[in-house]
C-alpha cells in the first residue's frame, strides 16, 4: 500500500506521521527539535526520525514539510523560518530527498494546517475560508474557490502579520504591532505574566480577571478578522492552534467585535468556529501536500 510521510517543523518539536491517500494516519512520532535548531542539526533530526517511523522507507511515496515560514513557489526551499536560527534559504525539499531517495516538497506550517483542515477537518465543507493558528506565533491559510492561495512566489496567507498598531511592539516579520503581537502565546505572557494554558484554567474556575482578560483577547481577534473579512469576505473563519483550547472564552467577544465593525454585505453568513484536527493539522496538511505533488506528476 502507497503511503506518504507528513511532517510539521517546530520550535521545540518535529512531529511525523505516516498517511494513506484517504488521509488515515498509520503512525505518529515525535522527537525533540535541536536546540538551537540550525539547520545542519534540524535536518539531520528530520532524516533520523523519518528513517525511525519508516525503515528502509518501505511504500513510502512522497515526503511533505510543515516549516515555520514561507517556502518558494516550487515547494523546495525555506525562505526563512523567522523563529528558527539560520533559516534562510535553506533547499529543505533537496536535502530531505538527496538523502531519504525519496520525492520532498515543503510549504508554510500554517498554510499546512489550512490543508489539514480542509482535507478532513473544519473546513472540507467550504470553498472561501481562512484559518488563524494561535500559538507560539500566529499563523494562517487563505482558500479561494477551494484552492489554497499562495500567491504568486509562494509566500501569501501570512494573516499574523497584519497591522494592528503602527507604534506597537516589535515583530519579528517586521511589521511591529502587528497582530500576532496581540495574540500570540509571547504577547499573552508579556500582558499577564501567564502562559494561555494557565488563563484557561484560571477562566474555567471562574477568575474574572482571566475572563476579562480573554473577553480584551477575543476583540483583538475580532479587529484583526474584520480587516481580513473586509479584503477576503470568506465564509467562515476557523481559529486553531493551541491558545484555541480556550476559544469558548473569547470567541464570543469576536463575534461582536466583527458585528460592530464589518458591515452585513462583506460578512453574508458568516462563521467563526473551531478547528478540529488540533496538534495533528501540521502533520495531516503536509501528508496533503506531498499526496498532491504525486498527483501533479501523473
Amino acid at each position: 500500500m502507497t503511503e506518504v510521510i507528513g511532517i510539521d517543523l517546530g520550535g521545540t518539536a518535529i512531529k511525523l506521521g505516516r498517511f494513506t491517500q484517504q488521509g488515515t494516519c498509520l503512525q505518529s512520532l515525535s522527537v525533540p527539535t535541536p536546540q538551537p535548531a540550525y539547520p545542519d542539526a534540524t535536518i539531520e533530526t528530520m532524516v533520523y526520525a523519518i528513517e525511525k517511523l519508516a525503515p528502509g522507507m518501505a511504500n513510502i511515496s512522497a515526503i511533505g514539510v510543515a516549516t515555520p515560514g514561507p517556502a518558494d513557489a516550487a515547494g523546495r526551499v525555506a525562505k526563512i523560518a523567522i523563529n528558527l536560527e539560520g533559516w534562510i534559504d535553506i533547499p529543505v525539499a533537496t536535502l530531505i530527498q538527496s538523502r531519504t531517495g525519496v520525492l520532498t516538497v515543503i510549504g508554510n506550517d500554517g498554510n499546512c494546517a489550512g490543508l489539514g483542515e480542509h482535507w478532513l477537518g473544519a473546513g472540507k465543507n467550504y470553498r472561501n475560508w481562512v484559518l488563524l493558528t494561535l500559538g507560539t506565533g500566529v499563523g494562517g491559510a487563505v482558500f479561494l474557490n477551494g484552492e489554497l492561495f499562495t500567491g504568486h512566489a509562494g509566500s501569501a496567507g501570512e494573516l499574523g502579520s497584519i497591522s494592528m498598531d503602527p507604534n506597537g511592539h516589535a515583530c519579528n516579520s517586521g511589521n511591529n504591532g502587528s497582530l500576532e503581537q496581540f495574540l500570540s502565546r509571547q504577547a499573552i505572557y508579556r500582558s499577564t505574566g501567564k502562559e494561555p494554558q494557565e488563563l484557561g484554567e484560571l477562566a474555567a474556575a471562574g477568575d474574572r480577571d482571566a475572563l476579562e482578560f480573554w473577553d480584551d483577547y477575543g476583540r483583538n481577534l475580532g479587529i484583526g478578522l474584520a480587516t481580513i473579512l473586509y479584503i477576503l469576505t470568506p465564509e467562515v473563519a476557523i481559529i486553531g492552534g493551541g491558545i484555541s483550547a480556550s476559544a469558548k472564552y473569547f470567541l464570543s467577544a469576536a463575534k461582536r467585535e466583527i458585528e460592530q465593525r464589518v458591515v452585513s454585505t462583506s460578512r453574508p453568513g458568516f462563521e467563526l468556529i473551531e478547528a478540529t484536527l488540533g496538534n495533528r493539522a501540521g502533520i495531516t496538511g503536509a501528508a496533503k501536500l506531498a499526496w498532491d505533488m504525486l498527483a501533479r506528476k501523473k
